[in-house]
């Protein structure tokens, strides 16, 4: 019965396009002129004529006279994020204003989901509304379905990401949250150009799999008959950017893992990454608590956000957990003693610390103190903290001058989720040789998230690399946090869904 009166909707409507085509009329207009985007109207002095567009979203008729509201986002590139945003306005035609012929129009071929452009008067209503008195108006462009029942927006979660037009139309949370990682994008754009940093683009097809331990997508070139993979990371290639002599750079790269699905996790995201020539990781833990500081003020008017109920607030230097150091106390033994994966597993299968199906896809000493890590230690940190002084788990980072078993890398947790992470970058060609061999190693045993030995990478590294510093952080993952979203697809606008199952076209 649903799919039956979903389809006479349908065919009605598919009728009124063909009666307005046959009086000679188009029900796809090519454009309208406006004069004043939605969002403005509230600056606007009553008694302003205007002209304005958008799809309508209600409609109720009383005799003579028809209230409706049009929604649109209009251009509110400029917003105050601190301030409730305007996206839709009420408008009244009125039989004496309109006339008949036009208010019979209007109620006849104009429906709910249509655009529709008005020119009028603002004014408000005796209730206070503020409201276009419809002078005259145009039927812009037919929409053949309608919108969820009663404006009251899609229910099912599935449906809610395939049909995320209708989902940002009608939930104002989700559409806040994209609306608001796109000014963030640019805001955070702005910081890094103010700062001296160049944007820049790397290659997205790649033949070897580097810059982070992680699952790639596989496809084939076929012109080159070369297989390769979408990348997990640009970190090999930004390093390579530096060398040619650019000092500061960063890109928002869309990277790809081929990892599973939750709540905080995508496999196709928008990481933002970053590097400095000349800066160690002590320079990016600076840069990145400034920029992130300034982030969370722009979107809220203060260095504090809220997170699973908790207020986390931004301070001007973040707290440190020595990472070596804490880990050693859940273990009992200075985990920089460590070399043998078996004795490991048998230690931390002895005092219980993890399960043995979770120590089964682990080759490496690096691979098991990771996992240690998000059990035992990240779920346990609340306020923002930055975790340094990490044991040489990253085949990318630089070895500490005081022990080589150390490396100077940083993340930073807040309510047991990372935030960012960085490094003094590793340019000491040699010592990059010999931790991809380590990786080519793991991935020998079955490791398929260990990278690649990568010659291209060593080759530019053997030509000199300047000392570097870089950071990494998903905005997808930091969007998701700052607005305390319930899953991480709410932050951006097409995530990937199953393909709905074929079924009646209409």
């Amino acid at each position: 019965m649903e799919n039956i009166e979903q389809q006479s909707e349908f065919d009605i409507k598919v009728e009124k396009v063909k009666k307005l085509e046959s009086n000679g009329e188009k029900a796809y207009k090519a454009k309208f002129n406006k004069t004043h985007e939605i969002h403005n109207l509230d600056n606007c002095e009553l008694g302003t004529h205007v002209s304005v567009a958008g799809r309508m979203i209600f409609k109720r008729t009383f005799g003579k006279l028809i209230f409706a509201r049009l929604y649109a986002i209009g251009d509110n590139y400029e917003m105050d994020l601190t301030a409730p945003m305007r996206t839709s306005v009420q408008i009244s035609l009125n039989f004496n204003v309109v006339g008949e012929e036009r208010l019979k129009y209007f109620k006849e071929f104009c429906d709910i989901g249509d655009f529709v452009g008005v020119n009028g008067e603002l004014i408000r209503t005796q209730t206070g509304e503020l409201t276009v008195q419809v002078e005259t108006f145009e039927l812009l462009s037919k929409a053949l379905r309608g919108l969820p029942e009663k404006f009251h927006g899609l229910v099912d979660t599935d449906s809610r990401y395939r049909q995320r037009y209708l989902d940002i139309i009608s939930n104002e949370k989700s559409r806040n949250a994209v609306i608001i990682r796109f000014k963030v994008m640019q805001f955070i754009r702005d910081f890094y150009i103010k700062h001296g940093f160049l944007e820049v683009e790397t290659p997205i097809l790649q033949n070897a799999v580097g810059g982070a331990l992680a699952k790639p997508f596989r496809t084939h070139h076929n012109a080159l008959d070369l297989d390769m993979n979408l990348r997990i990371s640009p970190e090999t290639f930004h390093k390579r950017v530096i060398a040619c002599g650019f000092d500061k750079i960063f890109e928002f790269a869309k990277d790809f893992r081929n990892e599973g699905l939750c709540v905080d996790k995508l496999q196709e995201f928008t990481m933002l990454e970053s590097y400095a020539a000349y800066w160690d990781f002590e320079d990016s833990i600076k840069f990145y608590t400034e920029m992130f500081r300034e982030v969370c003020k722009y979107i809220f008017g203060k260095y504090e956000f809220t997170a699973n109920g908790r207020t986390i607030t931004l301070p001007e230097q973040f707290p440190r957990m020595d990472y070596v150091a804490t880990l050693n106390e859940i273990l009992g033994i200075n985990v920089l003693d460590i070399t043998d994966v078996d004795e490991f597993k048998k230690l931390v299968l002895k005092k219980k610390l993890l399960e043995e199906f979770e120590l089964n896809d682990q080759f490496t000493v690096g691979g098991i103190i990771d996992l240690l890590y998000k059990r035992k230690m990240r779920p346990n940190i609340i306020e923002p903290t930055i975790l340094y002084n990490y044991p040489n788990v990253v085949p990318l980072a630089r070895y500490s001058d005081k022990d080589d078993r150390i490396i100077e890398m940083f993340q930073l947790v807040i309510d047991g989720q990372e935030m960012v992470k960085g490094y003094s970058e590793l340019v000491n060609p040699i010592q990059q040789k010999r931790n991809f061999e380590e990786q080519a190693k793991a991935k020998q045993k079955g490791d398929a998230e260990a990278m690649d030995y990568d010659k291209e990478y060593i080759l530019a590294m053997e030509h000199g690399f300047p000392p570097i510093s870089g950071i990494g952080f998903g905005i997808d993952v930091f969007i998701y946090h700052l607005l305390d979203c319930e899953n991480i697809r709410d932050t951006i606008l097409f995530p990937i869904v199953k393909p709905e199952a074929d079924g009646n076209e209409n």
